[in-house]
Parts: structure tokens; sequence; C-alpha cells
């Protein structure tokens, strides 16, 4: 998957919304689904960073995109139908989402982790993808080929000492990828996976593994390969994965 090699057009005509948009791999994200062809529904806490990325998309001459400020942690059933009401009625339809939001604290041991951090760790990276998935899911299913995808994590597929509750949150999205793969036909929309990225140069990686040289690991544009084969049409048959960009 890391050697598909997209078509210019692979995207063309389609709407998808991405969480976390303003930065790391949902920036990258967001920038190649404009690429070939998708207009992006960019969603992330920090509108000036958001204007960024709009900017960029733009620039680069791809279709316009569409701006939604919005805070996950403070989600609600609500305010996210609205959300999904609001992308129906600007943009007409809605082709994917790619949740690439998260939240992360730092690496510490279980007895030192609150439960007000639990709760944060879990609304933004468990619960909110779930509730906006939710939402989104009339609008998914008439679509003609519809793709989500959940940003899964190596340490949430293989538990390791001091990941606590990120790991356990990154871990459910992995089950609710296989229930929801249960429960939607082989012919219905929308197909469901998890895509866990690996390692790569981001923030984050800095923080947990500031040992690691940027310069030794995959940058962002490298893993493009697989978002863009999971969100388009070549991946039709792929539903209910746990899928590794590196394995």
């Amino acid at each position: 998957m890391k050697n598909y090699l997209p078509r210019p057009d692979l995207l063309a005509g389609r709407v998808i919304l991405v969480t976390g948009a303003s930065s790391g791999l949902g920036r990258a994200a967001s920038l190649a689904f404009a690429r070939h062809g998708a207009t992006v529904a960019l969603l992330a806490r920090n509108e000036a960073k958001l204007e960024s990325v709009y900017d960029e998309i733009v620039a680069a001459g791809g279709p316009e995109p569409a701006m939604f400020p919005y805070d996950l942690a403070l989600a609600d059933d609500r305010s996210l139908e609205t959300l999904a009401g609001t992308i129906a009625h600007h943009l007409g339809r809605l082709d994917g989402l790619l949740h690439s939001a998260h939240r992360f604290d730092n690496l510490t041991p279980l007895h030192l982790q609150t439960l007000e951090q639990w709760q944060t760790l879990m609304r933004v990276n468990l619960i909110a993808p779930f509730a906006l998935t939710r939402a989104c899911l009339p609008l998914l299913q008439q679509a003609p080929d519809a793709s989500v995808i959940f940003t899964g994590e190596t340490h949430g597929h293989a538990p390791r000492a001091y990941w606590g509750g990120y790991a356990v949150a990154k871990g459910g999205l992995e089950t609710l990828t296989r229930i929801w793969g249960d429960e939607i036909g082989a012919d219905e929309n929308p197909r469901i996976n998890t895509l866990i990225p690996g390692q790569v140069a981001t923030t984050l990686r800095g923080r947990t593994h500031p040992g690691l040289s940027p310069e030794t690991l995959p940058s962002v544009d490298d893993l493009m390969p697989c978002y863009l084969y999971l969100m388009g049409p070549d991946s039709r048959s792929v539903r209910g994965q746990v899928v590794e960009c590196q394995a």
C-alpha cells in the first residue's frame, strides 16, 4: 500500500471531512485529498491554522475547501448533528471522513493518571470519533462510495507501559472498527477501517520518542499513498480492517 500510485483525479467530485486538519497527518492528508480532486471540509480547534491550510489548498489550485472550527473535547450530539447538517446544506454530500484529531498528554504510569485525564483522552480520541461518524452516517450512506478512516496508534494495537489512557482509547477505535465492519453489509456504505501510521516525523512522535532523529523517520507525505488508497475507490473491498501503513 505504501507503493500505491493514485491517479490524479482519484477523489474528483468527492467531499471529505478531515478532523485535526490544521497540523500533522491531518494537514498532510487534507492537502493530498485536495490535490487529487476532493473538496475538503477542514475541522480543527485552531481557526488561524485552519485558514493557513485553506490558503495552501486554494493557492495550489485545489477545489475551494470549507472550514469548521470545532473543539471535539466539547462535542455533544446536538452540535455534531448541526455540523453534519451544515455540511449537507453547504456541500451537498459527504463521501469520506478521516479522523486525525487526537489528544495526548504525556507518557506516565497508570497510577499517576487521573480520572479527569482519562475522561478527556476518551472523549477526544474515542467517543468523539464514534459520535461524529454516527452523526454523519446518513450523509455517508447516501454516497455511492464512502470511506471512514480512524487513525490508530502502534501502542493501541500492541500496548506498552506508560501509554495509559491514550493507548486504551486508540485500542478502542480498533474494536469500534470491527464492530461497525460487522454491522455494515459488504454492499453498504460506508466502509470503515483503522489506519495505523506507525513511526513518522510529527510533533507527537518528537514528544514520545525524543531520542529519535526526525530525519530517520518517514515524513507525513511519505504516508499519503496509504491515506489515498483507503479513502479512494480502489479500496472498496477493504472494510472493518486494522491496517498498518508501514507493515
